[in-house]
Parts: structure tokens; C-alpha cells; sequence
């Protein structure tokens, strides 16, 4: 209940401890409040934003007793700068816990020892982002709205990486108010940007303006969808990065490509962690099948260090097109399906021995988990960019006889609430 509780309301509390999703926990006469803008162990005066039948969301207007890891920050309601509040040092410590409280609570099953979370730099980490434009300018939103703040200030994406958003809009002329998003898409070393745009015309009509704009702003290629019209392509628009950076030097040769409009990991620096994590619980000479494959990265990635047996599974039709392309490579080690996983695992008797899932933010789904848990796999890997669905979905391994033998964080998305995990499941 929280009946004490009203809008604009402002209230003194202890706070407890993180919560999935960038707020803190805290309580007021027992009702539970989730906060922003604070750290664990601080007391704050929060006012209540919003009150819900179990529980109120508030903002910290006021430190009261500050944590010893409380650091300024530009704008911590941006997208990018949920938790730029809070020393990195703890912003890690952090993200452990909210993985730990994910399958405590959530999985019920117990954690016993910490959990490793890989940090990253805080500056120039990202290579994947999507940012919305309004009034000729682009950027992220502020939690809970269609505001725009400022992504130069959040420091996620390079100096370079702005100035060629800013130089593909100012290319792009009159037809600036025609876009809606630009997602970008760049390689490691930042040599090699793509960008997608969403439009509101035909994007064909606009095909001499993306053209401009891909020169301007030093674009391999663009791509644009308009809500009407055929999906457009101008010059190459894809970026690349050599299988050895992907593998820290375990692949001797290849290359992995994608394009803008496909999923792909955002962090240039633990990219190849996250990549070696899978490649080492892997077995050696097992069968693998790679679920929710993307454009290919950890199936070019095994196949490219000697793996073979390879069935390789995606839905996206643009992932798909990239995974396709990157298993040409490796024809005797992969084999690729674009389509439905639920499908595909619905007709198929796989008889992989290792299987890879690296599913969107909701997690496997009912039907395809049922698959999985039946499928008989030796061992599972889990890619994980939310830590309550993985935990929500290990209940359901663990409960088929499979057990957490692994279980490793990657701090992606610094200065967020965001982190990705990878867990190791054996029957």
C-alpha cells in the first residue's frame, strides 16, 4: 500500500541498495520507493514522482548524508548518465549485486561467492547507438520522456564519433526534419562508420542527400527505412573488425562485418572479453548450436579458432543478411538458419552438444526454452543483457536438471544500469 504517499510529495529515507534498471531501493513507513539520482547508504530527500498500488517512484533532491562515492555528474536522468553519480569503482560493485539479488531472488538460486564484473573505460566505448532527432539535433533521452539531452555530455560515444553524427545532419539539409533516428554503427579502431537512418518520406527520395552525407561525415555507407518505400542502401554500409581483435589474437585471419540496422554488442574495449569468455566454455571438440546469433560474432568467432559443427540461428532478416555473409567464410563449420528460433528448434532434432543463447532483453522465450531443456545439451552458455530474465530463465534450466557452474558480468554500458552476463550451465 502506499496510501502516504502523493505526487509532489517530499520525504526523508535511508537508502538500501540497487535495483534492476538504475533506480535505488528505499522505504518510507515500510512502503518501498524507487529512487533516482542516489547511492546505497546515503540518506536523501526525495520527492515522489509517481505512486503505483506496491510501491512509489521518487527523485533525490537532496543529499542529506552523502556516500564517500558520490561524484558530480552532468545530467544522471539522461540515458547514457543513470548512474555518472557514482564512482565507477562502486558503479561495478554494484552491478554484481544486481546480478547476485537477480537469481537470489528471482532465480532462487543461491549465490555463493562474488560475482567478477569486467570494467571498462568510462569515455569513447561505445561502437553501436542509436540517438533520436528532434529540432535538427540528435541525441538520448531522459529516463522517462521523449526529452533529448545532449550526447556529447554523456562521453559514451568518441569525439569523432559526434562530430560525424554532426556532420552527416548538417549534410543532410533541408531533409533534416524528415529524420527521425540515426543509429550508428563503427569497428573497433574507429576507422570505419556506418550510419541507418529512419525517415518519414520514401527514403528513395532522399537517396542523393545520404549520399551527401555519407562523403561528409567520411561514411562507408548508410542505410535508410522510410514508413513508406523500399529499404534504401548507399556505398557500403557496413563496418569490419579483423577476427584476431574479436579473439585476442586466437584467429589468425577473417573478418566480421555487420551493418547498422543488424544487433550487435556495443563496447569496443570488452568486446573481445566477452568474445574469449564464450570461445573458453566452449568445449573443444563439441557440437554448438548458436541461438539468437546476430550477425555471427561468437559463431565466426569458434569457427575461426578450429571449431566446426556450427548450426548458427537468427530472426532478423538484417542480422541475418550480416550472419549469412560472415559464415561464407567457414562453409565446412557453418551452417546458418535465418528464422524463427521457436521455429527452428520446433522441427529440428539439433543434437548439439553445446548450446549458445545471446536472446534480446526479454529472454528465451516459453516455447523455445521448452525446446532447449529437452534438447539434452551437455551444456548451455547464456548471454545475458538483463539480469532478471536470465535469472527468471536459470530457474527454468536449473529446474531441468541443469546447474550454474559460471557466472561472469561485463560492464558494457558504464556510468548506466546496464550490464551484460554470461553463465555457464551443466547437466
Amino acid at each position: 500500500m502506499t496510501d502516504t504517499l502523493t505526487v509532489g510529495a517530499d520525504v526523508e529515507v535511508d537508502v538500501e541498495k540497487p535495483a534492476a534498471g538504475g533506480r535505488m531501493i528505499a522505504r518510507h513507513e515500510g512502503q518501498i520507493l524507487l529512487v533516482s539520482g542516489a547511492i546505497p547508504g546515503e540518506r536523501v530527500r526525495v520527492r515522489i514522482d509517481r505512486v503505483e498500488k506496491r510501491l512509489a517512484f521518487a527523485a533525490a533532491v537532496d543529499v542529506i548524508e552523502p556516500s564517500p562515492d558520490r561524484r558530480p555528474a552532468n545530467d544522471p536522468l539522461c540515458g547514457g548518465c543513470v548512474y555518472a553519480h557514482i564512482a565507477y569503482s562502486r558503479q561495478v560493485t554494484l552491478k554484481a549485486s544486481v546480478i547476485a539479488d537477480a537469481f537470489t531472488r528471482i532465480g532462487r538460486i543461491p549465490i555463493e561467492t562474488d560475482i567478477t564484473v569486467v570494467s571498462s573505460p568510462e569515455a569513447g566505448y561505445r561502437l553501436r547507438a542509436r540517438l533520436h532527432v528532434r529540432a535538427n539535433s540528435a541525441g538520448f533521452y531522459r529516463e522517462g520522456t521523449h526529452e533529448l539531452c545532449d550526447h556529447r555530455r554523456t562521453n559514451q560515444l568518441s569525439a569523432e564519433t559526434v562530430d560525424a553524427i554532426d556532420r552527416t545532419l548538417a549534410a543532410l539539409d533541408d531533409f533534416q526534419a524528415a529524420v527521425t533516428s540515426i543509429e550508428l554503427s563503427e569497428n573497433i579502431a574507429g576507422d570505419e562508420r556506418a550510419v541507418h537512418c529512419d525517415v518519414i518520406p520514401d527514403a528513395q527520395t532522399m537517396e542523393t542527400v545520404l549520399a551527401r552525407a555519407v562523403e561528409a561525415a567520411a561514411l562507408t555507407g548508410c542505410t535508410a527505412r522510410g514508413r513508406v518505400g523500399a529499404f534504401v542502401r548507399v556505398g557500403d554500409p557496413a563496418v569490419r573488425d579483423p577476427l584476431s581483435s574479436l579473439t585476442q589474437g586466437r584467429a589468425t585471419a577473417g573478418s566480421l562485418k555487420r551493418q547498422p540496422a543488424a544487433f550487435f554488442q556495443g563496447n569496443r574495449f570488452l568486446l573481445a572479453d566477452l568474445v574469449v569468455s564464450v570461445l573458453d566454455a566452449t568445449p573443444a571438440a563439441s557440437s554448438v548450436l548458436d541461438l539468437y546469433a546476430g550477425a555471427g560474432l561468437f559463431s565466426a568467432a569458434l569457427a575461426a579458432t578450429g571449431h566446426e559443427r556450427i548450426t548458427a540461428v537468427e530472426g532478423d532478416r538484417y542480422s541475418g543478411s550480416d550472419l549469412r555473409e560472415n559464415a561464407a567464410a567457414f562453409p565446412n563449420a557453418i551452417r546458418t538458419v535465418v528464422g524463427s528460433v521457436e521455429e527452428y528448434l520446433r522441427r529440428t532434432r539439433d543434437g548439439a552438444r553445446t548450446i549458445i543463447v545471446d536472446p534480446p532483453r526479454t529472454g528465451i522465450s516459453r516455447e523455445a526454452m521448452e525446446s532447449i531443456v529437452h534438447h539434452g545439451a551437455d551444456r548451455i552458455i547464456y548471454v545475458s543483457c538483463d539480469p532478471p530474465t536470465m535469472a527468471r530463465d536459470a530457474r527454468r534450466l536449473v529446474d531441468n536438471e541443469y546447474r550454474l557452474t559460471s557466472l561472469k558480468g561485463f560492464d558494457l554500458f558504464p556510468n548506466t544500469p546496464h550490464v551484460e552476463t554470461v553463465g555457464v550451465f551443466d547437466r
